[in-house]
């Protein structure tokens, strides 16, 4: 095999994930569009107006029954998810002592593990986009560079523009993801702490 048929290979190769590279960055670009209006929804729907005072209603819970522990909780101003947590845990069958701590512990590996996810998927894109955005770039720029050679400067310009636009979505949607994950990392880490700190509260 010649280094000529070589070349024509990586060529094909090459020219072949142009359309692919392109596909994903518009997934990218969309993915990130509703990921952030999903961060939106998720603030003035489910985090807004929803501090608890987690030192006042471990203090609250402590020692009661479990059915006024749920009533409790109920009025504590926990987020949706969490007040469901609870309420499974103290309506559950399991006994008092380590069957309700295992309990307690599986649930909250079930919410940092859902939390995990949501988070995943902006970090996926955080880190694919600008590696699409730059063989999206790079790959129109070989025809680019032949059509110069021959004068074809509307070619060139053609192969240009797609090459800086490739850039500009992969790098944008990047750059949103990378807040957004930032953004709900924060969120979740103060939103795990709540409920360990509760479910232990409701244990104990």
């Amino acid at each position: 095999m010649d280094s000529g048929t070589i070349k024509d290979a990586i060529h094909t190769i090459s020219s072949s994930l142009e359309i692919p590279a392109i596909i994903i960055l518009i997934l990218a670009v969309v993915v990130t569009l509703f990921q952030l209006g999903g961060v939106i929804v998720e603030y003035f729907v489910e985090r807004r107006g929803k501090r608890p005072d987690v030192p006042r209603v471990l203090e609250d819970i402590a020692g009661k029954a479990p059915e006024e522990m749920a009533d409790i909780l109920k009025a504590g101003r926990f987020q949706g998810r969490q007040e469901d947590l609870f309420l499974r845990l103290l309506r559950s069958t399991a006994g008092v002592g380590e069957e309700r701590k295992l309990l307690a512990i599986q649930l909250l590996s079930q919410e940092e593990a859902r939390l995990n996810r949501r988070i995943a998927i902006t970090d996926i894109i955080a880190r694919i986009g600008p590696m699409f955005g730059l063989m999206a770039t790079l790959i129109p720029l070989g025809p680019g560079l032949i059509a110069l050679g021959r004068g074809d400067t509307h070619a060139l310009a053609d192969s240009l523009l797609t090459a800086f636009d490739a850039t500009v979505a992969g790098l944008a949607a990047a750059g949103v993801a990378f807040i957004i994950s930032k953004v709900r990392k924060r969120w979740y880490q103060a939103d795990l702490a709540t409920v360990e700190t509760i479910l232990e509260g409701v244990v104990l």
